[in-house]
């Protein structure tokens, strides 16, 4: 039997142990709960088909990522994790010209040949898409997408965890650094220098990565982005079916059954692990989200919240085992996309562990692309 250690916990780390949960491996999950997950603070946005983004690589990711989550859910069901904070709402994106609009609406049914999980596809005026989202400015149309869905990255994650653990993965809180005997990583040591041995070590601790590897001298090219947000209510609506808002911006507008959440920016590399919201930050939130519905100028502030997301060379993820390293698996840099992201790559992490065969093909997503720019 296998015994395989992840280190990190947040979506792709919950996601590859609750897959190895299904497997006959044995599987200890390890996170020591930092501060600023990014996992814990997204919008949660499950809409891929109508980016613009064309690095082919990454729409694999993002297509599949958002194709396999009605199974995923499913199955976290079928395991007694009702609680996942996942639901097809849909979603709108919102532009003033009709010709924007109209190009928008073929990419999407382009895409859908090849994705029929897009479902519909639809043109609104102003006036529907003001009914479908009331809160929106005057004058703006909207393409519909009816198989979108949001996501509640904590309630996910949590739900991940709570599977993985039924299925007999130990979970352990605390801080892991690398074993290693000459270029083999046999296992970890924890905080009161338990070591722990396995046959595969598995990190997918997002944007503190960098601090894992350097102690075995791997320079990882990956830093933290920033990105603030902020959660509003509106109690006089009804806002659980209201669709997920993608403005012309790299921030979205995202309803759930008791709140609204808005942002995320996506802040200079130079900031670091700067824990603080600030004053610049909820300003670029609200401006953004008021300029596109002002309709939500009157809302209550319930809370404002903090993450860092992962990034790597090119703006794409990273997979696979690290050149001149046995034992060592590594996936980095899903930034802005990993709640649609994660659960896909954490299936393909699993298998990798596992000597299956996968649907990706690592040479996309090289691992060297991130030591080669250290």
């Amino acid at each position: 039997m296998k015994k395989i250690i992840i280190i990190g916990a947040g979506i792709l780390g919950a996601s590859t142990a609750y897959y190895l949960s299904k497997t006959e491996a044995e599987v200890i999950l390890i996170d020591r709960n930092d501060i600023g997950q990014a996992t814990e603070a997204a919008t949660g946005i499950i809409c891929p088909w109508l980016s613009k983004r064309r690095n082919k690589a990454w729409y694999h990711l993002a297509k599949n990522g958002a194709k396999i989550y009605p199974k995923l859910i499913r199955a976290l069901e079928e395991d007694g994790e009702v609680e996942t904070g996942y639901k097809q709402v849909g979603a709108i994106s919102i532009r003033e010209k009709k010709e924007t609009l109209l190009e928008m609406k073929e990419i999407a049914l382009k895409r859908r040949e090849d994705a029929p999980e897009i479902g519909e596809v639809t043109l609104l005026s102003p006036k529907e898409t003001r009914k479908l989202f009331p809160p929106i400015a005057d004058g703006l149309g909207s393409v519909h997408v009816s198989g979108a869905a949001r996501v509640n990255g904590q309630q996910l994650r949590r739900a991940l965890i709570q599977g993985a653990k039924k299925n007999g993965v130990t979970f352990i809180e605390d801080t892991a650094t690398l074993q290693y005997e000459d270029s083999s990583i046999i296992g970890v040591t924890l905080s009161d220098s338990t070591q722990i041995t396995a046959d595969i070590v598995i990190a997918t601790n997002g944007a503190w990565m960098k601090e894992l590897l350097s102690p075995i001298g791997i320079s990882l090219y990956s830093y933290p982005q920033k990105g603030q947000l902020m959660h509003i209510e509106m109690p006089e609506y009804d806002t659980s079916k209201w669709p997920v808002i993608m403005p012309p911006s790299n921030q979205s507008i995202v309803p759930f059954d008791d709140r609204v959440i808005i942002g995320a920016t996506h802040e200079k590399k130079g900031v670091g692990f700067d824990h603080r919201i600030t004053a610049e930050g909820l300003h670029r939130v609200l401006f953004t989200a008021l300029k596109f519905a002002p309709g939500l100028g009157n809302a209550t502030v319930i809370e404002t919240k903090m993450g860092f997301r992962p990034y790597t060379p090119e703006y794409l993820p990273v997979i696979g085992p690290i050149p001149g390293y046995k034992g060592l698996l590594v996936a980095n840099g899903l930034g802005a996309s990993g709640l649609t992201t994660g659960p896909y790559l954490g299936s393909q992490l699993a298998k990798l562990a596992m000597d299956e065969s996968i649907e990706i093909d690592l040479h996309d997503y090289d691992i060297k692309e991130a030591l080669t720019k250290a």
